[in-house]
């Protein structure tokens, strides 16, 4: 976009946000109530030691804030650490698939006067502070001056800094301004030899040289970060560090203020480096525009999330917000629209998109930005495998199971085609479409969403009895059947779940067509989640149909619904057990020595169960024996022998899993339950109720952290879990 068209999209904007209207009248100017505080209800404090991320498990220890898709965020400095002050901590910066951090604090402002350099803590210490869609830094500097430092991102590239200095004395003051940083390197070869610094005519920038580490740091050499002053500046830099200097003082009268304001931008291309130049140029035009429309749409997101969401646990609701919007990352790569990856703070969920958490996020953030819902389900179907497919033409329709912004060609490690994901696809259609109102996106999904289906029943029916196997796909990293295994269990999402143990007698089967070509592979047990997700797949798809006017379509898919259901209702439902549970392919017998999975309660949530197999499901989900932890619903029950409180899916508490246990009970009229057991969720799930992070998952015995903080799905579906809806 044109810099003269940014303006005038912007000016539109404001315009119709009533940001720019005409002036009001007095009675009009009656100031309403103050709203909500929602000021750090997550801690953003903290300041990186090493450019590599990591407390010894890959995460993060510093939580960082994004906005707008950017491909690099930021931190608040802790309260003492006086050398981070004036600056923002980092950037955090994507190197294409890999978080690392550029600097402690790439650009921290001083000022002077008189040839002296002002105490930024001269005044008391200072506050830092984080709010929706904006990090704040307030520094008293004594003797009548105040600085104020808000960051906020103006594009899907650049944040935009403001630096506002204000005089409360009684005379004027003169001020110089200037800004330091230096390089945060990594330490080994190459990636340590990658960034450098360089002057340029309005600030300061850093290139980076071409770096092909697949597991670790991923560059093409053109990729770029600069630092754009609005005031004209000069600029030195003496090895890993520089120095700029405002080339005018400014003087401020008693009362008066003066803003100074920059950008700090990272492009992955020359073409983004040229285009994000132009966009630079118009925000630094109107920063105060920039300002504006930032925080209307800031506003208009905290409304979406808190709507219905009771008074005590509105902060959790935007803290999900905020989780979701650092998370989201603009179309760059292969990522061909605008998505939501998994966790920016955990260096293997940092830059790619998973399929199913695709399909759950979308829901959760529909609530309030339902264009982003679309485009982030539109990131995944892109990559839809076409009937015309030269590589494989067997999977058409398939739907892989992550992207990243770099494919297979480019040299990605992380992007996978072995296995597909639960298909919960048309379910996020619906629910983006109840938010939006966007029939045209019905259109546009419906036949993907029908060849999806075909692809299910094609590529993962083996006895072709209308019941589905996971499986995997025709992959050469597919070569032995225990790698087919692992892919299988992985297309479940539930990786390492009891039920899926090769010791438990888990195998795989060949899945041919009728001329014998090879089109896949089955495990070999029909999964109790997996049809009870395609049949409500199928009635969501006669929704859709039947909204676009498709009627003969919106009744096939009804019976095909109906007909998957009573499957499931009358072979994997064990009434000895209570409990619904995979069945063996051979011989259909539910596989109940493998213990209880929360996947038995999956039945409830898409309607499958009978009333009197909804009512014995309930009793496992309320038992403390069971299901009903101090953290409710473990992946495992608590009485299985395989049950394990911290082994990702052998017991960890996920919340996607709550959100269908939670929905199920509300479904069959056990809403009291569902109250009870939600607010023993959030109640003892560490950090959900103060300032930590949402996490991956939680120790269902002691309600402890564990895996990736930061954690999207998680946050997407704690906003329906909050209003109950779910």
């Amino acid at each position: 976009m044109t810099a003269h068209r940014y303006l005038g999209a912007l000016t539109a904007l404001l315009l119709a946000t009533g940001t720019l209207a005409v002036p009001q009248t007095a009675a009009a100017r009656t100031r309403p109530a103050p709203p909500p505080s929602y000021a750090d209800v997550l801690d953003l404090h903290g300041t990186p030691t090493t450019a590599q991320p990591g407390d010894g498990d890959d995460n993060n220890p510093v939580t960082v804030f994004a906005d707008r898709g950017a491909w690099h965020a930021y931190a608040l400095p802790e309260n003492g650490d006086t050398d981070a002050y004036g600056g923002f901590s980092g950037p955090l910066y994507i190197a294409q698939e890999y978080p690392w951090w550029l600097s402690k604090s790439f650009s921290r402002i001083r000022l002077t006067e008189r040839g002296n350099t002002l105490d930024l803590a001269g005044g008391g210490e200072p506050r830092f502070t984080s709010l929706p869609g904006r990090l704040r830094q307030s520094y008293n500097l004594g003797r009548g001056l105040r600085l104020t430092l808000e960051l906020r991102f103006a594009t899907d590239r650049s944040a935009l800094v403001r630096a506002e200095v204000r005089n409360t004395g009684p005379a004027p003051r003169t001020l110089g301004a200037e800004w330091t940083g230096s390089l945060l390197r990594p330490a080994d070869r190459p990636m340590r030899d990658a960034p450098s610094l360089t002057a340029t005519r309005s600030g300061v920038g850093v290139g980076f040289a071409k770096v092909r580490e697949t597991w670790d740091y991923l560059t093409d050499g053109t990729e770029r970060f600069d630092v754009t002053h609005k005031e004209a500046v000069r600029t030195t830099v003496d090895g890993d560090t520089y120095r700029t200097e405002a080339v005018r003082p400014v003087t401020l009268a008693p009362g008066r203020s003066h803003s100074f304001d920059w950008t700090e931008s990272y492009t992955f291309t020359a073409a983004e480096h040229t285009e994000e130049r132009a966009r630079v140029r118009a925000v630094l035009a109107r920063p105060g525009a920039v300002v504006s429309a930032a925080d209307t749409r800031w506003r208009g997101y905290v409304a979406g999330v808190t709507r219905g969401v009771p008074a005590d646990r509105r902060r959790t609701a935007v803290k999900s917000l905020e989780t979701l919007v650092t998370n989201w990352r603009s179309a760059a790569g292969q990522i061909k629209h605008d998505g939501i990856t998994p966790s920016i703070s955990y260096k293997w969920f940092t830059g790619g998109i998973w399929a199913w958490d695709t399909w759950k996020q979308a829901v959760g953030t529909a609530r309030f930005a339902p264009a982003l819902a679309e485009s982030q389900i539109r990131a995944m179907f892109d990559w839809q495998v076409r009937p015309d497919s030269t590589t494989r033409p067997q999977d058409a329709g398939m739907i892989p199971d992550v992207i990243f912004y770099n494919d297979p060609s480019r040299g990605g490690g992380n992007w996978n085609e072995r296995n597909s994901k639960p298909p919960l696809a048309a379910w996020a259609v619906w629910k983006v479409y109840e938010k939006s109102g966007n029939r045209a996106f019905l259109r546009e999904m419906y036949p993907k969403l029908a060849a999806y289906q075909s692809w299910w029943y094609r590529n993962r029916d083996h006895d072709r009895d209308g019941l589905a196997e996971y499986g995997a796909t025709v992959d050469a990293a597919n070569d032995s059947p225990e790698q087919q295994r692992l892919a299988a269990a992985w297309e479940s999402g539930m990786d390492n779940a009891p039920r899926f143990d090769a010791a438990l007698g888990t195998g795989v089967v060949a899945n041919r067509a009728a001329d014998g070509t090879l089109l896949g592979h089955s495990l070999t047990q029909e999964s109790v989640d997996l049809n009870a997700y395609l049949a409500a797949d199928q009635g969501y798809l006669a929704r859709i149909a039947g909204t676009l006017g498709r009627t003969a379509d919106a009744e096939r898919w009804k019976r095909r619904s109906a007909a998957t259901s009573a499957a499931v209702r009358t072979t994997m439902y064990d009434p000895a057990d209570g409990w619904f549970h995979d069945t063996a392919l051979d011989t259909g017998a539910p596989l109940t020595a493998r213990g209880r999975g929360i996947e038995g309660a999956v039945p409830l949530w898409t309607g499958t169960a009978s009333g009197a197999q909804a009512r014995a499901v309930r009793d496992r989900l309320t038992g403390p024996a069971e299901f009903a932890t101090t953290v409710p619903f473990p992946t495992v029950a608590k009485s299985s022998p395989y049950f394990s409180p911290t082994a990702y899916w052998r017991g960890p508490v996920w919340l996607d899993q709550a959100y269908f246990a939670l929905g199920g009970l509300r479904r069959y009229g056990y809403g009291k339950d569902a109250d009870a057991l939600r607010d023993r969720l959030v109640t003892h799930a560490a950090g959900l109720a103060g300032d930590g992070p949402i996490m991956e998952n939680y120790d269902p015995t002691t309600g402890a952290p564990l895996n990736a903080p930061g954690f999207s799905w998680s946050a997407a579906l704690l906003l329906p879990i909050l209003t109950g809806d779910e």
